[in-house]
Parts: structure tokens; sequence; C-alpha cells
């Protein structure tokens, strides 16, 4: 949701005339396509039948991915945002509300890059889990 909001308030000022927000259009709307089209693989479980996948990698690599170039969308946007904006003078409070959310989206695409990396290593399971999986007693 943050990451359509970055989308949605970048979109709604004036931003062809600044090229670093290009890049955060493209950042923002590329990840937040590929997110929904991962959530809806998980909400309908194709993961499942598409089993020679490796997922827990594919997220790995994903959540990796989309948090360095977030942090790049956030510095270049928070970079870009002028007091004085050409044009309609509101595109500074869009601009800079932009760059928090994707200083938010940032901060969450973290967090499911390590998540997932400890799901993908497995250190979040116990003794009593491992044993309860394997059928053991």
């Amino acid at each position: 949701a943050f990451g359509l909001l970055v989308w949605a308030l970048i979109a709604s000022t004036a931003y062809q005339n600044i090229p670093a927000f290009g890049w955060v259009m493209f950042v923002a709307i590329f990840f937040w396509l590929v997110t929904v089209i991962l959530f809806v693989t998980y909400l309908l479980q194709l993961q499942m039948k598409l089993y020679m996948i490796p997922w827990p990698l594919v997220l790995v690599i994903f959540n990796a991915a989309a948090t360095v170039l977030y942090v790049t969308a956030f510095i270049t946007c928070s970079a870009a945002v002028q007091p004085s904006s050409v044009g309609n003078p509101g595109d500074y409070n869009k601009r800079a509300a932009a760059s928090f959310f994707a200083c938010i989206v940032m901060i969450a695409y973290g967090a499911s890059a390590f998540l997932s990396f400890q799901e993908w290593k497995g250190f979040g399971s116990n003794a009593a889990t491992s044993q309860s999986l394997n059928g053991e007693s």
C-alpha cells in the first residue's frame, strides 16, 4: 500500500521536468506490480504447483533487490525535493510525502529480506519443530 502511495504522490506532480523522479516512478511501479503478482501467486497457492522453482530463494533475491533499489529511490527522491517547486507549490508537500513513504517501503522490504533470508536458511526452527516435522518422537 505504501509503494502505491509513493507512485501516486509522484505521479500527481509535474515529475516529468525532473529526471530523478522518473527513476523513483520506475522503482515504485515495477516493485508494486511484482509484489502484487507474488501476492496473488501465494494467495492462490500457485507456488505449490510450481514446485520446481526455489520460492524461498526467489523471495530472498526479490526482497534484497527491492531493498537496494528502494534505497536509491529514497535517496534520489529526498535529494530532488526542492521547496521552490516549479508550477504548483503543493508539489513540494507531495514529493516530501513520497520521500517519507519511500523510506517506509524501503524499511518494509528490508525487514522482508531479513525474514525471507531466515526462512531460506532455516534459522527460525528449533529442535522441537525439526523433530515433529521429521515424524520422530
